[in-house]
């Protein structure tokens, strides 16, 4: 499978003309008789290689992590829960204060050494599988291993100095954890420039705004629809973050496309889960006929964003809550015991025919909306591109 940037860096090279790649492109949108944008591309795998390096690249990053506890427990071993209570039947709260105290500190340090031997074996691993061979699926599990190495690193050491420290201390090293990993995103982007990158950088500037906040309001003040509140204000950010990228491609022909993938995956979950949270669907059972329609018509308004800015991902964050208010509505309306096939009838069919009529429908939902607007969004026809420079974002 050959992505974008791969055909961009044959016309660098020389190896095919700007006007070939675009005969090409527009070949390929003729022959799936869709739209080169609307298939969202981004690449995963390039053969079973990519899988059986991910697979070497996990079981060894999982291996340093272990390593990292060991040494953790060498250097701050603490006492079996058994074993306290067995030397010393009657512990005093000063003890046990103490023991705790101890067990927290091996904790935070096991997080930290482990994180640090992650992210600093993940970086030289990055340098071939990355920079070198160009490994998809290799390169989005060592970016993710070093970011989130880098995060539990600084977060176990700025705990392990404040271990007896408050909630809101803990909200202000969750937040400066949270702002390291970023900025390690982003020398990790200036240096390979993997698209997932960014989106993994926004997440760390989300974490550390969202700690802020809750370290200036206080945690013991905050309930949990004001924690959803912060969750959904970041995902719109990351969503309007993610259509700055796709307005900069709007032929979603660069690296730019793929980043604003990976944006939009972030941002989906962050606007979905609070919004449906706040309607009641993640109680259990207990949700209401209302709540149910409610959660149908939010859906509803997410495809036509879905459909208006021609990315999916909306659409599959928020399809667990729709089935779970589909299958409660089926069985309020008596339909017991098919309530689940039912359910999955609807939804199967309702994407199945989204997806086979994607660009008439987006068509007409783009079709009412200003002209300003249309012209930020990407065409609902094809129409040729010539081929850019692998070099541009």
């Amino acid at each position: 499978m050959y992505s974008e940037d791969d055909i961009n860096s044959a016309v660098a090279a020389g190896a095919m003309s700007a006007e070939a790649a675009s005969g090409f492109r527009a070949h390929m949108s003729k022959v799936r008789d869709l739209p080169r944008g609307s298939e969202e591309n981004f690449r995963l795998i390039n053969s079973f290689n990519d899988i059986f390096v991910t697979i070497g690249v996990v079981i060894l990053l999982v291996a340093v992590g272990a390593i990292g506890q060991a040494i953790a427990g060498i250097i701050a071993p603490v006492e079996d829960y058994s074993e306290f209570f067995g030397r010393l039947p009657q512990p005093t709260d000063a003890q046990m204060a103490a023991w705790q105290s101890s067990r927290e500190f091996t904790e935070v340090l096991t997080s930290s050494l482990a994180g640090l031997l992650v992210a600093a074996t993940a970086w030289p691993l990055t340098e071939f599988f990355t920079r070198k061979r160009r490994m998809a699926l290799p390169s989005i599990i060592l970016l993710l291993g070093f970011v989130g190495g880098v995060f539990f690193a600084v977060f176990g050491a700025g705990m392990a100095l404040a271990i007896d420290g408050s909630e809101t201390v803990g909200a202000l090293m969750v937040s400066f954890a949270a702002l390291v990993a970023a900025g390690s995103a982003y020398f990790h982007w200036r240096r390979f420039m993997v698209p997932i990158t960014v989106a993994a950088g926004a997440a760390g500037v989300a974490g550390t705004i969202i700690g802020l906040i809750v370290a200036a309001i206080g945690p013991n003040n905050l309930n949990e629809d004001v924690i959803f509140g912060l969750v959904f204000v970041a995902g719109l950010c990351v969503w309007a973050f993610a259509m700055r990228w796709d307005i900069s491609d709007r032929e979603r022909i660069t690296r730019r496309s793929d980043v604003a993938f990976w944006l939009h995956l972030l941002a989906a979950p962050m606007i979905a889960h609070p919004i449906f949270a706040l309607l009641g669907v993640t109680e259990g059972d207990n949700l209401g006929i209302g709540a149910a329609v409610g959660v149908l018509a939010v859906y509803v308004g997410f495809g036509l964003v879905a459909l208006a800015i021609d990315r999916r991902a909306l659409l599959v964050s928020a399809l667990v809550y729709v089935l779970f208010a589909l299958t409660f509505l089926f069985r309020e309306f008596g339909a017991v015991e098919l309530n689940f096939a039912l359910t999955a009838l609807v939804i199967g069919s309702a994407l199945l025919s989204l997806s086979a009529f994607w660009q008439p429908i987006r068509k007409a939902v783009v079709g009412v909306l200003p002209d300003n607007i249309q012209d930020r969004l990407p065409a609902t026809d094809d129409a040729p591109v010539a081929a850019i420079e692998p070099s541009v974002a």
